[in-house]
């Protein structure tokens, strides 16, 4: 594309905007945003006020948002400007996970999205059963090969896979931290998002022997009653008989979070927002050490991590209190991880997958 005399005009379609706290979705948008400056992107940007700095190249399309992310009526601001910038594009690129809406708006994309051509990358399937009444949208790209079967077999037709990024340069890996081991569990305030299957696997480690604190860095959707929520595993911790535990809210700093962690303990029995969660790739790269629920998306990370049966805290437990004990199998597994990361997440092979989709999709 970068010998094309006109660059083309591409709509990234997201649920909120790109300078806002986003999500999955929105960061991979963002990604393909920075790994393609050949390209005249069309972007949904947050007012007022941002989250983070916006992106350095493209066309902003200003949405009201609250918090960082769309409001109440956000995701219709985005997808009724969807529908005015999609006919001014070349190509609409959608980033979308499928949720409550999203069989809805399949079927309405005709009348949204026009004749353009559209590419969807799914970030997520939120229930699968929602795939029965949903149509695909155009191309559609999936984070993983479980996840492209699945959509395959749901009538999605041709599913490309194109995993996410994670940048060396801005995840350096780091010295394994000294003093008391931290374990880190990151993720929402879903059932089945694992935080209850990681308190019952810590308790079932240090039963094991093992000295540790844990740290519970939770996330809550719109609507959720964090405090209550954040209560209710103090609650589950303490009755687990663990005594060295925090739970925290959202951490804006994740490197200096997981500079601090010796171990990712990420035991989820299903995924819904993120078909591969990044906070799993960055720490990753960090040189973290993790700690899985033996899901397919987890499959392709082979040896690089530890996995264990969705929801068998007893088993999570006992690979927890091994690798706290075994400082060699910690370096390995560290630096398989790395090493996971640059040969499969790197930002060159996503740059150039992304850039052979837009060809395919834009050739005459």
């Amino acid at each position: 594309m970068a010998g094309d005399e006109r660059r083309p005009r591409v709509l990234l379609l997201t649920g909120g905007p790109l300078d806002g706290a986003g999500g999955c979705a929105v960061r991979l948008a963002s990604d393909v945003l920075g790994a393609l400056p050949e390209v005249d992107f069309v972007w949904f940007s947050r007012r007022p006020g941002r989250e983070r700095p916006p992106p350095e190249h493209g066309r902003p399309v200003r949405v009201l948002s609250g918090g960082g992310g769309p409001l109440g009526p956000g995701r219709v601001q985005s997808v009724l400007a969807g529908a005015v910038f999609a006919r001014r594009v070349a190509l609409v690129h959608a980033f979308l996970t499928v949720g409550r809406g999203f069989p809805l708006f399949s079927r309405l994309r005709p009348l949204l999205l026009g004749g353009r051509p559209v590419l969807h990358t799914v970030a997520g399937v939120q229930d699968p059963r929602r795939l029965a009444h949903a149509r695909p949208l155009g191309m559609t790209v999936a984070l993983s090969e479980s996840m492209a079967r699945r959509l395959r077999s749901a009538g999605f037709g041709d599913v490309r896979v194109v995993p996410p990024m994670i940048g060396p340069d801005e995840w350096p890996y780091l010295p394994r931290p000294r003093g008391l081991p931290a374990v880190l569990f990151t993720g929402h305030h879903d059932p089945g998002g694992g935080a209850e299957t990681a308190i019952d696997a810590a308790a079932e480690a240090q039963r094991e022997g093992a000295r540790f604190r844990l740290v519970l860095a939770m996330r809550t959707r719109p609507g959720q009653d964090a405090a209550g929520l954040a209560e209710a595993l103090r609650e589950r911790a303490g009755a687990a008989g663990l005594t060295d535990f925090e739970v925290r809210g959202h951490v804006g700093d994740m490197h200096a979070l997981l500079a601090s962690a010796h171990v990712l303990l990420f035991p989820p029995a299903v995924l819904g927002h993120a078909d591969i969660p990044l906070t799993v790739l960055q720490a990753l790269a960090s040189g973290r050490p993790a700690i899985l629920s033996d899901l397919p998306q987890f499959a392709d990370f082979g040896h690089a991590v530890l996995r264990a049966p969705a929801g068998d805290a007893r088993r999570t437990g006992q690979q927890l209190a091994w690798l706290l004990d075994q400082p060699r199998s910690w370096d390995m597994l560290a630096e398989r991880g790395r090493v996971l990361v640059e040969d499969h997440f790197g930002p060159e092979r996503f740059a150039a997958r992304y850039a052979a989709l837009y060809r395919e999709l834009l050739s005459p």
